[in-house]
């Protein structure tokens, strides 16, 4: 067995950025990774290659929902290069503020963020960079600093997107184009060809900028070993060390320890508590009782115009506009300082229908989504101790994990800066062009973090400013469950910045 000076847990944003920084140091790195890699094909545009219909949406490890969630059973995204693989591409910096301390949104013992924006700004310019993500500067009122500009710039805008962009300003917005990780410039691989099987659907040419094609490839060539279908079950503690890492093949299921001087774990904002209860971690943490609480996930909904013809005429890919001008509040709702954003959403795709309305009545269903385009609304939610990922020891899954359990719930507070969100979008596809709405709530768990946070305080915080685990000397988390608060931007570049900033202080210190 080979001897690593790291194991990385998970190949996500937070694994394979925190692996990238070891790599370069010259370490010996492990990645070990729970899904399999995702093949590229004409497939990938399919009705069933969605990513709830995929067979990358894990259920060998079923979240059991108590309360919140669109099921009562849900999967985990599982896959070589995580969520990166099937989302949209939205790769937003967190405002300054968000970093801020708020009793809006954490209550009256607001303790903010440990690190503050210009600790990450030039990780978030190295992330864009290793990402290649492009976008605009000088429109969005909420911009903050950047040390340089994007490396590419935006794609030019879809019929439709030039019909909400001016529906929005027709009411005194400042709607601006989403940084995206989709590659447009690059002659040296596959450009974007815009169509509609983007967001929730893996790349079949391998232009969008995930961490498969852009980040593990390299990697791998540089040294680090990779092995999928690989379920942690148990970190191994001898004192105040990990020693070991315990796990299962999903192909065989062997079971394998692996040995290392260092572990960091980014199994995502549910998979990371989970292993952490499951190996009794929380006891040996002074903040151990926040392990799986103040779990965000965003209180989302979408805003679907719908049109009095086809909205989408040219077919294609028109995620591109974001509208911030409400990030920080509304001059008619003065008691609220932060509600949230608003992002284009594409027309949803006809599988996606039929799946949840099954037989001809989802067929019939699914033709008329060809009349919509709509608005994500995006609503920061509060972090509060209540909303969890608890573990159930008499009930355990085939690899002899203990089963997970979620319990969330949104406060009155998210509901409201939502019903706002809500009004103001419908004004604009109303501006758009659109001559009926219909709202559709989110339900997934696709934007949580919060279940391992990192603070100053160790009774209400698990991990450290540098985020390393409070009684574990070897013990680092870089994924989104570090975040103290989700802020209402997508959170992938926040946390692939963060992981490079982790990465880079663990090669200065081992």
């Amino acid at each position: 067995m080979k001897n690593y000076d790291a194991i990385v847990i998970g190949s996500g944003f937070g694994g394979s950025m925190a692996a990238l920084q070891l790599i370069k140091a010259g370490m010996k790195v492990l990645m070990l990774e729970r899904g399999d890699w995702v093949k590229r094909s004409e497939a990938n545009w399919g009705l069933k290659a969605s990513l709830e219909l995929s067979p990358f949406y894990d259920k060998s490890t079923l979240l059991h929902i108590s309360a919140g969630g669109n099921k009562k059973t849900m999967g985990l995204y599982s896959c070589v290069g995580g969520p990166s693989v099937f989302y949209g591409g939205v790769s937003f910096r967190f405002r300054e503020a968000d970093f801020e301390k708020n009793e809006q949104i954490e209550g009256k013992h607001a303790e903010g963020w440990p690190i503050k924006y210009m600790d990450l700004e030039p990780y978030y310019t190295q992330a864009e960079r290793l990402l290649n993500i492009s976008g605009v500067t000088g429109i969005d009122p909420t911009e903050p600093y950047r040390s340089e500009p994007f490396p590419q710039q935006a794609s030019h805008l879809a019929d439709i997107s030039q019909k909400v962009k001016a529906g929005a300003e027709q009411l005194g917005l400042h709607p601006f184009q989403l940084p995206l990780a989709i590659n447009y410039e690059d002659k040296h691989r596959q450009t974007c060809v815009n169509c509609k099987s983007c967001d929730t659907f893996a790349c079949a040419i391998s232009a969008k900028n995930d961490l498969s094609t852009m980040v593990i490839p390299g990697l791998i060539a540089a040294g680090m070993d990779l092995e999928p279908n690989m379920v942690v079950i148990r970190l191994i503690v001898e004192k105040d060390r990990i020693t070991g890492v315990e796990c299962v093949s999903k192909k065989t299921g062997e079971h394998h320890i692996y040995k290392s001087n260092l572990t960091i774990l980014a199994a995502g904002a549910l998979g990371s508590p989970h292993i952490l209860l499951a190996s009794g971690l929380q006891f040996k943490n002074p903040g151990g009782e926040v392990i799986g609480r103040y779990l965000m996930r965003h209180l989302n909904a979408i805003i679907f115009g719908i049109f009095p013809g086809v909205a989408d005429k040219e077919g294609r890919f028109h995620k591109q506009l974001a509208i911030l001008d409400y990030y920080f509040g509304h001059p008619a709702e003065t008691q609220y300082n932060k509600l949230g954003s608003l992002q284009q959403m594409p027309t949803p795709p006809m599988g996606l229908v039929q799946n949840e309305v099954p037989g001809v009545a989802g067929k019939l269903l699914s033709q008329g989504v060809r009349l919509l385009s709509g608005l994500l609304a995006i609503a920061e939610d509060q972090p509060r101790f209540s909303n969890s990922l608890t573990i159930d020891p008499a009930n355990k899954d085939q690899f002899g994990l203990p089963r997970p359990v979620i319990f969330h719930q949104y406060s009155a507070r998210d509901f409201a800066a939502l019903g706002i969100l809500l009004k103001e979008g419908k004004k604009i596809m109303s501006k758009a062009g659109a001559i009926a709405h219909y709202i559709h709530h989110i339900r997934t768990f696709s934007h949580a973090v919060g279940t391992i946070r990192m603070g100053i305080n160790e009774k209400t915080s698990a991990l450290d400013e540098n985020c390393r685990f409070r009684g574990i000397d070897n013990l680092y988390v870089t994924d989104g469950s570090v975040m103290p608060t989700s802020a209402a931007l997508n959170p992938s570049l926040t946390i692939a910045a963060n992981a490079l900033r982790v990465g880079e202080l663990i090669t200065k210190i081992v």
